[in-house]
């Protein structure tokens, strides 16, 4: 641990989220000092967020918390573009009107975290579409381009992965990294922040939207990036084989999201209560230090808060009651993943239905191995029908279950 005189690095620091800072000394004595208004730029490629962005939501959040200012950076002009950062290959091109339509719907995340308005410390959401869509080609090559060499752009992760590879890196994405820049530059102008944050993937970005305003407006400016946050197994952050962990209820809800928690491997739950939750550091250590059965109780714990802090605490404590009842009494909660059947369903067609297997040939590889059951009874018959009356549960593995109702 580091001695920082700040509230803001001595919170992050603390609660592990720091890995680089471009100049930690000025930017302490800064944040000691005065409000610092900082950004984190998230591109709408989809309707929501899912986990893997979490943490970035969350350092803006100990932002505001340490008395500071966040600034929620919406690519609508990026994301016309796509970064390449960690990616083999482009991103699909999106159409304005789909960008501003997932800007519309990723806000409403923003909003569960942050606190949003016009005081000193509000948070705000801006769009990069303002200033980026109005720029004219030449001027801007003119006045921008002279301080990016191609050297130094050829060194970066993003661009160094795909030429290894001998995979194409468009014009297009190239420069990428260049709009970043003039994005810290703008927000400079703009809205005086002095502080972007980010993953370590966007090291190289950050660093140059610090050496570009120093250059053309002669700023102090200041970058933090957060260390990849991967599962105690090497695996990355919210990758499940189900597919994504989304934030937004209507892609994924609370029962779900209260799950995914819950399964938290026993080494990182330490980790993840101080990353994804704003329970006290002395209540982080008591869960940690929890053996045996009692890891359990600090897995609840970490479930219950990242779920109040996203959807509230009564679907936090619905989702923990479901979850009682299903494994510890065997019980049908009412949170529970349902489906409504009329008549007769293949086991198959149910699995499928309800969310579990992704094509009824998955479903019936899954019965075929002896995973699925229907009310705690294992079926083996890959063509078996289901004739709904009553409630019927029908389970997935160990960890997946859900209700057929009758319609």
């Amino acid at each position: 641990m580091h001695q920082y005189k700040s509230d803001l690095l001595r919170l992050l620091d603390e609660r592990g989220y720091i890995h680089q800072v471009t100049d930690a000394a000025a930017l302490d004595a800064l944040a000691a000092r005065e409000i610092v208004p900082g950004y984190i730029g998230f591109d709408a490629t989809a309707p929501s967020l899912h986990v893997g962005s979490l943490v970035q939501i969350m350092l803006l959040r100990r932002l505001q918390q340490a008395g500071h200012k966040p600034i929620v950076l919406m690519g609508g002009g990026t994301t016309k573009i796509g970064d390449p950062s960690g990616r083999d290959e482009s991103r699909k091109l999106l159409t304005a009107a789909d960008i501003h339509a997932n800007i519309a719907s990723i806000r409403r995340v923003f909003e569960a975290f942050l606190t949003f308005g016009d005081g000193p410390t509000d948070a705000v959401l801006v769009d990069n579409a303002d200033w980026l869509d109005a720029l004219d080609y030449i001027p801007f090559l003119r006045e921008v381009g002279p301080h990016f060499t191609i050297n130094r752009m050829l060194t970066f992760d993003s661009v160094r992965l795909r030429l290894d590879r001998e995979q194409p890196l468009t014009f297009l994405e190239f420069n990428y990294m260049i709009l970043q820049a003039y994005d810290f530059l703008e927000l400079s102008r703009r809205a005086g922040c002095r502080l972007q944050l980010g993953g370590s993937d966007q090291w190289g970005n950050i660093v140059n939207g610090v050496d570009l305003a120093r250059r053309m407006d002669g700023a102090e400016l200041f970058g933090v990036t957060t260390p990849l946050i991967t599962t105690a197994d090497g695996g990355k952050m919210g990758k499940t084989a189900a597919g994504a962990v989304w934030l937004n209820p209507d892609q994924l809800g609370p029962y779900d999201y209260w799950q995914f928690w819950r399964n938290t491997q026993d080494a990182d739950v330490g980790r993840f209560l101080r990353l994804f939750t704003d329970l006290p550091l002395d209540e982080v250590a008591r869960l940690e230090a929890l053996e045996g059965a009692g890891i359990n109780d600090a897995k609840k714990a970490l479930a219950d808060a990242a779920t109040a802090m996203l959807h509230g605490a009564d679907a936090a404590a619905a989702a923990n009651e479901t979850a009682r009842l299903t494994f510890e009494e065997g019980a049908s909660g009412a949170e529970l993943p349902t489906l409504k059947v009329a008549g007769e369903i293949s086991v198959a067609d149910a699995l499928v239905g309800l969310g579990f297997c992704a094509s009824k040939k998955e479903a019936r590889r899954l019965i075929a191995q002896g995973g699925a059951r229907v009310n705690d009874e294992a079926v083996s018959d890959e063509f078996a029908m289901l004739t709904v009356i009553g409630d019927t549960r029908v389970s997935a593995g160990k960890k997946k279950h859900g209700l057929l109702t009758a319609a």
